[in-house]
């Protein structure tokens, strides 16, 4: 069972990177979150109350995954879309267990307490192209 999912929440603890071996194939890496998803309600003297937030691991599989476990923290405001996944396990006293989790197609990062931001790559030209080029 899954079902679309797009929601707005804090990571919880620092990310958790994983690769599997795939043959002679370039391994798969797994990226793990641990989100609250919060259901913040406005007041009437302007603070907010969470009603109904929940905690979820959010998982994103993709070859990046290694570099983007240093660029997201723990407390960091985040955007994930994906889809909600039920995922059945067994606990150490062998009883069987259900969750929730998210595999996510994308995981954004808002701009929440942030304190600075840093682009690598290419910078891109502000500047119009000449009609020579």
């Amino acid at each position: 069972m899954s079902t679309h999912f797009f929601g707005e929440g804090n990571i919880g603890s620092a990310p958790e990177y994983r690769e599997f071996p795939n043959g002679n194939d370039e391994p798969s890496r797994l990226l793990r979150l641990n989100v609250y998803f919060d259901n913040p309600v406005p007041k009437k003297d302007g603070t907010f109350e969470d009603r109904g937030g929940f905690w979820a691991p959010v998982e994103l599989w993709h070859r990046d995954a290694e570099s983007w476990a240093n660029l997201y923290q723990k407390g960091m405001r985040v955007l994930v879309e994906g889809r909600t996944v039920r995922d059945e396990w067994e606990d150490a006293e062998k009883n069987e267990r259900e969750t929730f989790k998210i595999e996510a197609r994308r995981v954004g990062i808002l701009p929440f307490r942030l304190e600075s931001i840093k682009v690598s790559g290419k910078p891109v030209s502000t500047e119009p192209a000449s009609e020579d080029e």
